[in-house]
């Protein structure tokens, strides 16, 4: 048996491009970039970073939970934000759901994500205790 787990989202692009939304190995689990995509490929919240942000936290913390793992187990976040000067609507979102963990956090300005309405796409790595 592999102690290598793949968790998919669904989402439209994982079977195309081939990754998985999470990969879990052992104790560790790393969830990809993740957008605020909706079952359709239509991006959520347009020009709302911190709608944006919910969803793709919200979507993070279902791959997580189906590795077997919770938000309370993330130990990095990495953002990448296409306008820096909007952190401000990350930070509330990310505060919501990792005020009491405090992962390290990371992040950086991109000029483009795979849409224009796509405003952040962020990816997680999680390690179960």
């Amino acid at each position: 048996m592999s102690d290598r787990q793949l968790i998919s989202s669904g989402g439209p692009w994982e079977a195309k491009v081939g990754y998985s939304r999470a990969v879990r190995v052992g104790k560790q689990v790393f969830v990809s970039g993740t957008v605020a995509s909706l079952p359709d490929g239509t991006i959520a919240c347009p020009g709302d970073i911190r709608g944006q942000c919910r969803v793709i936290f919200t979507t993070i913390a279902a791959a997580l939970a189906e590795a077997g793992a919770t938000m309370a187990d993330v130990v990095r976040v990495r953002s990448f934000i296409t306008d820096i000067r909007r952190w401000e609507g990350f930070g509330e979102a990310h505060g919501e759901f990792f005020s009491d963990v405090r992962p390290a956090s990371t992040m950086v300005e991109v000029s483009a994500l795979m849409t224009p309405d796509c405003l952040i796409e962020i990816e997680v790595d999680a390690v179960l205790t």
